[in-house]
């Protein structure tokens, strides 16, 4: 499983990170991120779950969030 610290910068830099590392994800293939800026911690989920994309929230604190993002069949992009 590959993890993606983006803890370090702020919306919309993870937001176009992550999108562009989903874009090369296959079928049923996951990957993790980190976050922390605020807006990215609202952003992002909510972006994802419109998407189509299956979120799995493995860490959740104050100062930041951790997820898992699987490709699943039913994306919108």
């Amino acid at each position: 499983m590959k993890l993606i610290d983006l803890t370090a910068y702020q919306c919309p830099y993870p937001l176009v990170q992550i999108k562009l590392a989903l874009k090369k994800l296959k079928l049923g293939e996951s990957l993790c991120f980190s976050i922390s800026d605020s807006g990215s911690r609202r952003d992002v989920p909510q972006f994802l779950k419109k998407m189509g994309y299956q979120l799995k929230i493995t860490d959740e604190s104050p100062n930041s969030l951790s997820f898992m993002v699987t490709k699943g069949n039913n994306l919108t992009e």
